[in-house]
């Protein structure tokens, strides 16, 4: 199985899940091998090259109607803190969701996700923060990132349910030497990672369906460009 992980801190939890799981070591390397940036992985996903992953939510639209899709995903109920828009123009490369709720929202701006976001806001940035705009203006959840599939569907089914059960909806316990390994890596201090993760939640439910639907509508209104193969 291939498998694409987005490299962010807000997965950090489903690392810690992965090393617990009952899974082969083979597996579990498969799993963590193939980490890159959301907008790269969905590249990889459209054209094959991985079998499921983390896939930002836009990238996945065809996957959520031929119910190729766990329910589990990035989600933000407020304030996200890692996607954010600052002053300036353009769009992050990273990141084809956050640049479409960018033009959802009507905002002007640089968009920021991931850990530079969350180095920005520590340092004391000036921006807006999408998370925060959509939860004010819909009163619902959104996706930034789904779990979808290809191939593989109930295994990857398997662990999307034993992910929510542990991590979905509940404070995130990470182990400490993986905790200061992010911390290192990151350049953030654990106590800060830890206060970011109490704003990101994984299982996705009645709530968050109806906020992924809402924003796929906004993107047909808006006919703005989904990721494609071609």
């Amino acid at each position: 199985m291939r498998f694409g992980k987005i490299d962010y801190l807000n997965l950090l939890p489903f690392d810690v899940c992965v090393k617990v799981y009952p899974l082969p070591s083979y597996m579990k390397k498969c799993i963590m091998l193939k980490k890159s940036y959301p907008a790269k992985l969905n590249q990889d996903f459209l054209f094959g090259r991985i079998d499921a992953g983390f896939i930002s939510s836009i990238a996945g639209y065809q996957s959520h109607y031929t119910h190729k899709v766990c329910p589990t995903g990035i989600i933000a109920k407020g304030a996200v803190w890692s996607v954010i828009v600052k002053k300036g123009s353009g769009f992050d490369y990273q990141s084809d969701t956050s640049n479409a709720l960018l033009q959802v929202l009507g905002l002007q701006g640089e968009v920021l996700i991931g850990d530079r976001a969350l180095l920005f806001k520590h340092n004391g940035g000036e921006f807006e923060d999408m998370g925060a705009l959509w939860w004010e203006r819909t009163g619902l959840p959104f996706v930034f990132g789904r779990l979808c599939f290809r191939a593989h569907g109930k295994l990857i089914e398997r662990i999307s349910r034993v992910f929510n059960k542990h991590y979905g909806n509940k404070h995130k316990k990470i182990p400490y030497y993986i905790l200061m390994a992010a911390a290192r890596r990151s350049g953030l201090e654990s106590w800060y990672i830890l206060e970011y993760l109490e704003h990101i939640f994984y299982a996705i439910g009645a709530k968050e369906k109806r906020g992924l639907e809402r924003f796929y509508r906004e993107v047909r209104l808006k006919r703005i460009k989904r990721p494609h193969r071609f």
